[in-house]
């Protein structure tokens, strides 16, 4: 865990206490996560700022909102001035966008190939709404930076599946 205060475009991920934590473990185990300790992922934008998709939609809230519980992204992904202006940029856009635990089922039946799971995620696209790893993942996908290799859909990943990049 790191509390240095965190470059425009870098993600944290951290814990989520109560029963949305509980929910977002369970939707990680369904991925095959495991028994992850991080559920919740965050972008910082600017001006003391950090933009997370919630259970009401996607919000700003003061960087440090966390505490030094946030482990941050910083110095771990090389990106040019552009492109941490583009992510700043994107993840802006994405304020009072809907959030969904139903993209936690389409994440599962996606890793299960479960019959209709392409249905799912087009139902998952066309209504615009993000987990907090999406967001993280869209934002940065959208700008250009790609935090995976393997091809994968933003909507297909989970916030124990960022807090991997930083180990």
């Amino acid at each position: 865990m790191t509390a240095a205060r965190p470059l425009p475009g870098d993600f944290g991920v951290t814990r989520m206490a109560g029963d949305v934590g509980k929910a977002i473990r369970f939707g990680e185990w369904l991925n095959g996560d495991g028994w992850a300790d991080v559920e919740h992922a965050v972008l910082y934008v600017d001006d003391g700022l950090l933009i997370e998709a919630e259970p009401g939609g996607a919000r700003l809230a003061p960087w440090d909102k966390y505490g030094d519980a946030i482990t941050w992204s910083t110095e771990r992904f090389a990106m040019t001035p552009t492109q941490r202006f583009d992510v700043v940029t994107i993840g802006r856009e994405f304020e009072h966008v809907p959030y969904s635990f139903a993209d936690y089922a389409a994440i599962a039946a996606h890793r299960l190939h479960l019959p209709g799971s392409r249905l799912l995620r087009g139902y998952v696209a066309s209504t615009k709404h993000l987990i907090c790893s999406q967001l993280v993942d869209a934002a940065y996908a959208l700008a250009g930076v790609h935090l995976f290799d393997d091809g994968r859909w933003p909507g297909y990943v989970t916030p124990s599946e960022l807090a991997g990049l930083l180990k």
